[in-house]
């Protein structure tokens, strides 16, 4: 089966505490001089650091496009906020829901004379990504999302093939969502130490591994209202496409986006970090909770699939749009917005 191409979009937090700021320049790591501000008085090229917050866990990144801001999370808790710059008119930075497809320390653009992309988290294949670059406080890029150099070496420390990424015009804070039962599907009281069990022998895709052989499959699964289906990709490949039962079908399901924590042994069930997103700055959100992944079912194919799959930091994304070929690039799995093409 070909890659799916997946866009579904996002909303974005951002902040405004106090935390340790930094500030870099492109010409060289350089020094980095520290200040303590607001997230949101931060000038060009300043950036927060702040990852003993939450010293592990699965890392999503958000984009907000309005604010020009890089927000971090990682475990669902935010341990970094930047300044960025998105694309210019003519050259919009697409919205929607991504997973990093490729890492590249020393990238150069085909595209753009060999410009020097340091740090490079790509999100297409057709050349949008997360790179250092100029920061003149306004969009000003091809597409790509700009950052300050320390931030983008930073960063790249941290992520993995198959890290979240939401370019998006608003978005809600993350949120802790408790699903009472296995991955989509109903499930026997006892077949929960079982499920707890085999997470704690899955290696994270975060973890850090003697070779790239070591590292978990980054598992991704699509669950489309618009062609009620229901696909799983490991490492952006497809493994399987099924149907999707949705219970009360008129219903929107929202679009949300659901990162497995692990095993919640309190309410016997699965723990996820849930946030919903729009493409709109003042775009509507649907408040993510169990209520949503309760009312998806899967057949038996899809749920073998994410059963022998899952691991912490699988990520479950809804969308409204339709999955079929029309929303795909051969090579990408981002699902567009009705907008885009």
């Amino acid at each position: 089966m070909p890659k799916v191409d997946r866009r579904a979009v996002v909303n974005l937090f951002a902040g405004g505490g106090a935390f340790l700021a930094l500030s870099g320049s492109l010409s060289g790591l350089g020094r980095s001089e520290p200040v303590y501000k607001k997230t949101t008085d931060l000038k060009p090229g300043e950036f927060t650091w702040n990852p003993d917050r939450s010293p592990v866990g699965p890392v999503a990144i958000i984009v907000s496009i309005p604010d020009q801001r890089v927000h971090v999370y990682r475990n669902g808790i935010r341990i970094a906020v930047s300044t960025c710059s998105t694309g210019k008119p003519g050259h919009s930075t697409p919205t929607g829901v991504f997973t990093i497809l490729e890492k590249d320390k020393n990238h150069h653009s085909s595209t753009y004379n060999n410009a020097p992309m340091p740090n490079m988290n790509r999100l297409t294949w057709n050349g949008v990504a997360l790179h250092a670059g100029m920061l003149p406080g306004y969009p000003a890029s091809h597409g790509c999302v700009r950052l300050p150099l320390k931030f983008s070496e930073l960063l790249f420390g941290i992520t993995h093939v198959g890290t979240v990424v939401i370019l998006a015009g608003s978005l809600s804070d993350p949120k802790e969502v408790i699903h009472p039962g296995l991955v989509l599907g109903e499930y026997a009281q006892h077949e929960f130490d079982g499920m707890q069990a085999g997470l704690k022998k899955k290696t994270s895709p975060w973890e850090a591994v003697v070779t790239p052989a070591d590292a978990a499959m980054a598992t991704s699964v699509i669950v489309s209202h618009g062609d009620m289906s229901i696909t799983v990709l490991e490492n952006g490949d497809v493994v399987v496409q099924g149907k999707a039962t949705i219970v009360s079908p008129e219903v929107p399901l929202g679009r949300h986006v659901f990162i497995l924590n692990g095993a919640h042994e309190g309410e016997k069930g699965l723990s996820w970090h849930a946030l919903s997103h729009h493409d709109a700055a003042e775009g509507a959100l649907v408040e993510p909770d169990a209520a949503v992944l309760k009312r998806i079912k899967a057949d038996e194919a899809v749920l073998k699939a994410m059963k022998e799959r899952m691991h912490p930091g699988m990520v479950l994304i809804t969308t409204e749009l339709p999955a079929h070929p029309d929303t795909r690039t051969g090579d990408d799995f981002v699902l567009m917005n009705s907008e885009q093409s």
